[in-house]
């Protein structure tokens, strides 16, 4: 691995940083249309000078300006463009619905959201749309803003998979904090012929941040392309079509391909984050991918803070990897002391990729931190110097005195041929406090009983950790990346009581 030294602190704007290529260098693959078409760095930061020119007449620095682009040249341009005059961009997710939108620009502040005609439309009135494709101004070259690190450039608001989404407001630092995690993923990024795309929409921070401006950064070319729905087909040829080396797959998306039973050579690197995929998904991917899946984790509020990296060191199954470099970890007790036992997982203040606050919300902000660590709200164990994710605090089920993560289960129900994707939670319980309970979606034309799966569990983890009650269902509850929602799945066990009593 490269040391933290080989990694500075970009000190200026962030759209220069990723602009800092030569000009006929091919930035972005562009395969939104029927054919292909190759964006270099020059014609991208043409684009970024007419966005710039056009905002620079509405938009003073500090403002918050959203994005709501698929994956496109024009969502990069976007971003790009408001950093450039020193604005903040917001990213904003096509599937949101009307009450999503409303929650994030209203929290937001934007008055101005640049879009396409589909994103005007679900807009409404909630801003004024600006056609990005459209919105240019011809001009002389806008000078890049005078910005620190620590100047505010982005504004992304989580996932929600634990309360209501929160905007952590990050400084123009924040790329550089990506850009080691994001090259360790993925075997070292920046090999001759690399690569980059992900599924995942760029209105996330995983889209965002962990594939599309790193790429830019570091010289790699990202495939930009519409798929409103994971398919397998549809993967494949985008993988053929944009000659793509390096992926990265969300849990869901790599569940799919393998109860396709797809083969993908000719990859050099797969990363994965967001869950942990375990032992049996990392030996098929062994299979499918001839290399290993590198595991990383983070969240919206500090992204890329472990890894694996394939070719430095040996994956351990059921960890997301090592401290990747500039990054401090620690596994805190209850006195918020560092642990060897299980305990919280935090990141010490300070690290590159941290958020600088949530937006308007200076309490949760004070309570995400516990004296010089982020609370990232997971629980976690060292396995020597690699970190194992337990789960999330409110996801951790109690269960006759035993602690048990979830993960863990859902990953040997994932093993047995019959499942396709599963989600466990704790189930209240008047004697035991919870029973684990396990809702089931089961591959096509597949037939298993109960207890079948309970005896599967039994025989491969802890006799207590097996689910004492299953639901076969036909999908899960999922958020728009792809995260299964336990809340949901907890107050649907929660309401099964009420409706016994």
């Amino acid at each position: 691995m490269k040391n933290e030294g080989d990694w500075p602190i970009w000190q200026g704007n962030m759209a220069a940083q990723c602009l800092a290529q030569p000009e006929d260098a091919v930035a972005i693959i562009d395969l939104t249309g029927p054919d292909r078409r190759d964006v270099s760095y020059g014609a991208l930061h043409e684009m970024v000078n007419g966005l710039a020119r056009a905002l620079q007449a509405e938009v003073r620095p500090g403002d918050r300006v959203g994005v709501l682009l698929s994956q496109s040249p024009w969502c990069a341009a976007a971003h790009l463009a408001i950093w450039k005059i020193g604005a903040i961009s917001v990213p904003l997710f096509k599937l949101f619905k009307h009450d999503a939108l409303a929650s994030r620009v209203g929290d937001a502040g934007c008055e101005i959201v640049l879009t396409d005609a589909e994103g005007a439309e679900l807009l409404g009135d909630l801003a004024t749309p600006w056609i990005a494709a459209e919105a240019g101004v011809d001009g002389e070259a806008v000078e890049f803003a005078e910005v620190g690190p620590e100047d505010p450039a982005v504004l992304i608001y989580t996932s929600g998979t634990t309360g209501t989404p929160k905007g952590a407001l990050h400084g123009h630092r924040v790329l550089s904090g990506h850009l080691p995690g994001v090259s360790i993923s993925h075997d070292h990024l920046g090999q001759t012929g690399d690569c980059l795309w992900t599924p995942a929409d760029w209105a996330w921070i995983g889209g965002l941040f962990d594939v599309a401006m790193p790429a830019l950064a570091l010289g790699v070319p990202v495939v930009a392309t519409r798929m409103p729905k994971f398919t397998v087909e549809g993967c494949a040829e985008v993988i053929a079509k944009g000659e793509v080396r390096n992926v990265f797959f969300p849990p869901t998306a790599l569940r799919m391909l393998k109860a396709a039973d797809v083969a993908l050579p000719g990859l050099r690197a797969v990363a994965s984050g967001g869950e942990p995929l375990g032992a049996e998904m990392l030996a098929w991917g062994s299979e499918a991918f001839g290399l290993e899946i590198n595991e990383f984790y983070g969240q919206t509020e500090c992204n890329m803070v472990a890894s694996s990296c394939g070719v430095d060191f040996p994956a351990q199954p059921g960890c997301i990897g090592k401290p990747v470099p500039g990054f401090e970890l620690a596994v805190l007790d209850e006195n918020g002391k560092p642990t060897d036992a299980e305990g919280d997982v935090a990141v010490r203040k300070g690290a590159p990729s941290m958020m600088l606050r949530y937006w308007n919300r200076p309490e949760e902000t004070a309570a995400k931190f516990h004296g010089d660590w982020l609370l990232t709200g997971d629980r976690g164990i060292w396995e020597g110097d690699y970190l194992r994710f337990v789960g999330r605090e409110d996801d951790v089920i109690t269960s006759a005195g035993y602690r048990i993560g979830p993960a863990e289960i859902e990953d040997c129900l994932l093993t047995h041929p019959a499942v396709a994707t599963c989600g466990v939670v704790g189930k209240p319980d008047a004697l035991r406090t919870e029973i684990v309970k396990a809702y089931v979606v089961l591959k096509p034309g597949a037939v298993v009983d109960a207890k079948e799966l309970q005896d599967w569990v039994k025989d491969r983890l802890a006799s207590y950790s097996y689910p004492r009650e299953i639901a076969f269902v036909e999908d899960l509850p999922m958020t728009v990346t792809g995260k299964v929602i336990r809340k949901e799945l907890k107050r649907l066990a929660a309401r099964e009581n009420e409706d016994v009593t």
